[in-house]
């Protein structure tokens, strides 16, 4: 079959990579390149051990108090306040016990298939290299922070993650010197894994999906229209029909899925980070700072320090001095960092209610497959997205129930 695909990103470059792999002939679009987003600044994390999703019970009693910390984990620009209140309900509602637990199971089932389908990847294509098996630190601040996440250290138990749980300092500096005493408990993940450069996996994927016949096409595609047996593209440097469509385009999803007759609650978590050069900190492993919201990890031979979640869409500008906060909180951590010399960055994140991604086809247009909506696990998520998303292209049966990503769920 003739398939396009909109998204340069991790997870169309995968699907396209996955597709072609298949016999299939692919051309992927972009309005600004391979990597050229999210997909470049992110923290380069296969975080298969982050089952749990953003809207936890409760965190509405929490919510209030992040969105006046400038440096905290949740913040909403004054000017996007009221266009977020239809998410903001969706994602109350995705706090519910009933829902946070099916949540749970549906991230875990995925982050299982994730991982496998990550090594299927690396072999076939010989990219051990390219990774970094260090495990990660996950820091609390004394004992009443730490037992208050026993619950999720109890659900990742349950799905069948690795870690060990450290109970004082001289524990957690065997594993990472270097980190202030008042982050007296851990829980540290042998299992995770880092990419020792986000952007430089994409574009290696890429150059694995030319060289079996694909083509990246940079053009912004501005109109989709489809039925259950063609679909058509078109933007200013031309038009397309194809036998199917792999809408994979992040945060600039909602337009597109929009012109299906599709109104998903897809949100932009702005993510910001300082990559520091090298030299700046000995970091052994990947090093998650809890309650703030934000982590700190090996990118090439520099540091980058970054996270946090900006509710703000694709329009505003961004707000830098956020950047600025967590690095400046990070120094404060990590007493030994080298503040000096960075490199600011802003990306948008396709964030749904529920932390879960759309991984299906259009109802009534079974010619496009959706796959967006990972939040900040679309690294984390991309080859096992892949292999759903040729499953269902190929319309073979998938290798994972993928009815709790249907765009249909809300």
């Amino acid at each position: 079959m003739r398939i396009g695909v909109i998204g340069a990103g991790v997870v169309g470059v995968s699907a396209a990579l996955a597709l072609a792999g298949r016999g299939h002939e692919v051309t992927v679009f972009d309005r600004e390149g391979v990597a050229a987003g999210a997909s470049r600044g992110n923290a380069g994390a296969f975080a298969f051990s982050e089952i749990i999703p953003l809207a936890t019970p409760g965190i509405m009693r929490k919510a209030p108090l992040w969105l006046f910390d400038p440096g905290g984990p949740l913040s909403i620009p004054p000017a996007y306040a009221l266009r977020i209140a239809p998410w903001l309900a969706a994602f109350w509602r995705a706090s519910l016990p009933g829902r946070y637990r099916a949540a749970v199971a549906a991230q875990s089932a995925l982050m299982a298939h994730s991982a496998a389908a990550l090594e299927r990847l690396v072999a076939a294509h010989g990219l051990e290299d390219m990774l970094r098996r260090q495990g990660q630190l996950q820091l609390y601040e004394g004992e009443g922070e730490f037992r208050r996440s026993e619950r999720e250290w109890r659900e990742r138990r349950e799905a069948g993650i690795r870690f060990e749980l450290l109970e004082s300092p001289g524990a957690i500096a065997e594993i990472q010197p270097g980190i202030a005493p008042r982050f007296t408990h851990a829980g540290y993940t042998p299992d995770w894994i880092n990419v020792i450069d986000p952007a430089l996996w994409v574009e290696t994927l890429a150059e694995a999906f030319v060289r079996r016949g694909g083509r990246i096409e940079r053009a912004e595609i501005r109109a989709l229209a489809a039925s259950s047996g063609h679909a058509r593209l078109a933007g200013p440097q031309g038009e397309w029909r194809f036998d199917r469509v792999v809408l994979a385009a992040g945060a600039h999803s909602g337009a597109l899925v929009r012109q299906l007759g599709l109104r998903l609650p897809l949100e932009t978590e702005r993510g910001y980070n300082t990559t520091l050069p090298a030299g700046a900190f000995d970091l052994r492993t990947h090093v998650t700072f809890s309650g703030h919201g934000f982590v700190v990890s090996r990118v090439g031979e520099g540091i980058r320090v970054g996270g946090g979640v900006e509710l703000g869409g694709l329009k505003l500008p961004p707000r830098m001095a956020r950047a600025q906060a967590l690095l400046t909180r990070a120094a404060a951590f990590l007493p030994g960092l080298k503040t000096q010399g960075g490199t600011q960055w802003m990306g948008f994140r396709p964030s749904m209610p529920d932390s879960l991604p759309v991984i299906s086809t259009v109802p009534g247009r079974e010619a496009v497959a959706l796959a967006f909506g990972h939040g900040h696990l679309g690294l984390t998520q991309s080859a096992g997205t892949a292999e759903l998303v040729a499953d269902i292209v190929d319309n073979r049966p998938p290798a994972i129930d993928i009815t709790p990503y249907r765009a249909s769920r809300f």
